[in-house]
């Protein structure tokens, strides 16, 4: 029952109680401790709003920087990926495969602003070895959600 929740809240967090019930066929008080349990034992980590930043009149640049590291002795990547994440800037970091060993996403106010960050604060961190930063120039899908407007064929059919 609780990865069908997880799976319903994941789609809709603002959906109540009383319909994820019924949706599932249970009673509100096994769904609502169902949820409870989750949110404490960190499962569930939060409620997020998502927001096309783009229909805003304000300024905001979204980056992915890729970061390659020498892991710790000990703590391996662990403690210097709570270093990143630390920082208020940061949106994300993930431990990844590949060529690069962190994928920090963070949003700023201005490329120059992201630029400060990595030179004077992420670049600056004793076991990190190099960056390569990308901006985000339009986002049409995030988080399972469709950011854009999607585009109706205007081709007619045509039928003998």
């Amino acid at each position: 029952m609780k990865v069908k929740i997880l799976t319903i809240i994941e789609k809709n967090s603002k959906m109540s109680i009383s319909d994820i019930a019924i949706l599932l066929g249970e009673n509100e008080e096994t769904v609502a401790q169902a949820i409870f349990e989750m949110e404490n034992d960190k499962t569930i980590c939060g409620y997020h709003t998502m927001i096309n930043w783009d229909k805003v009149s304000k300024d905001r640049v979204t980056a992915l920087i890729e970061v390659c590291v020498t892991p710790q002795r000990s703590s391996g990547f662990d403690r210097l990926a709570e270093r990143i994440y630390n920082f208020p800037e940061v949106e994300s970091v993930y431990l990844m495969s590949g060529a690069y060993d962190f994928c920090v996403i963070l949003d700023g106010k201005s490329i120059r602003e992201v630029s400060s960050f990595i030179s004077e604060k992420l670049s600056t961190l004793e076991s990190v070895t190099s960056t390569a930063t990308h901006f985000v120039l339009k986002k049409y899908k995030d988080h399972g959600t469709v950011m854009v407007k999607e585009n109706k064929s205007e081709r007619q059919l045509i039928t003998p």
